[in-house]
């Protein structure tokens, strides 16, 4: 009777905090979140991120970027900056979400996942709750809130992507990147029945070949997955990101004329005003989605 009783309370606060009015009140003003990943490290992923954050807020936009490369916290390091807090700290009462999103360059905010983010799945419904309510205000300081995964196919990355709008993925030419990104979109098809993934090709050295590319992965999905990929764009292989990386300063920041700038500033351009974009979810939900989905 008691855990019956107890059952009872925890669906009741659920229902007060998740219901439906509630859930779609804001729906007018909701950002775009969109999922950056990649099927394996090393193709530019959190580099390609943080610039173009900063190429969206050069067109206006108010954008947020989520790290939840779990434990690694690239973002910071290519930033040149460090948070001194996590998302888990909005367990602590005294820790407020504005002290724990960090001010970064050309007016873009980010905010830390932590290593604390694999233990979502261990926090009782009462954490989670006072998790994704106090993470609700995020829709009202951005526009476009950016999810900087993991990369592959490990359960964390595959609950951010089912939880996102749309999707960027990730790849370069190499066969073991083009291997690893299909395996990203079976792993994710097996999960979604309204896909919106978007393909971007990084260090390629001439147009020609991130067509091939493109066109192999993209006809390899339809093919095999049945699975329309869209081609976002791609972006050149440029000496001044290692350059960048090692200023700790964002390529668009320290670089902006070169090739690789322009590239993710027209990637950028093509996010907000090329094509329809199908919105799925809003912020609301998302939060929703991927905290109790656990």
């Amino acid at each position: 009777m008691i855990d019956q009783a107890s059952k009872l309370r925890k669906m009741i606060e659920h229902k007060k905090i998740y219901g439906s009015s509630h859930i779609h009140d804001k729906s007018s003003y909701s950002p775009r979140i969109i999922a950056v990943t990649s099927g394996k490290g090393g193709v530019g992923k959190t580099n390609f991120t943080v610039n173009l954050a900063i190429a969206l807020s050069r067109l206006g936009k108010k954008v947020l970027i989520i790290d939840a490369d779990l434990g690694l916290a690239n973002v910071e390091v290519i930033m040149g900056c460090l948070s001194p807090y996590t998302m888990m700290d909005l367990l602590n009462g005294n820790i407020s979400l504005e002290e724990i999103i960090l001010k970064g360059p050309a007016g873009i905010q980010y905010i830390s996942g932590g290593s604390g983010l694999e233990q979502l799945s261990d926090l009782s419904i009462e954490d989670r709750s006072l998790l994704i309510h106090r993470l609700y205000a995020c829709e009202e300081v951005a526009d476009i809130i950016l999810v900087d995964t993991g990369a592959g196919v490990g359960r964390n990355v595959l609950d951010f992507l089912i939880a996102a709008n749309e999707i960027i993925l990730l790849t370069t030419p190499e066969p073991t990147a083009l291997t690893d990104a299909y395996a990203v979109i079976k792993a994710y098809m097996a999960r979604s029945t309204v896909p919106n993934i978007k393909l971007v090709i990084n260090k390629i050295y001439d147009k020609d070949e991130g067509d091939e590319v493109s066109l192999k992965l993209r006809m390899t999905a339809e093919k095999f997955l049945k699975v329309t990929i869209k081609n976002l764009g791609m972006v050149y292989d440029d000496h001044n990101m290692v350059n960048a990386i090692k200023k700790q300063i964002p390529l668009l920041l320290s670089y902006p004329d070169t090739i690789a700038s322009k590239c993710i500033s027209q990637i950028a351009n093509s996010i907000l005003h090329g094509g329809n974009i199908k919105i799925k979810r809003n912020w609301h939900d998302f939060l929703h989605r991927l905290i109790f989905s656990k």
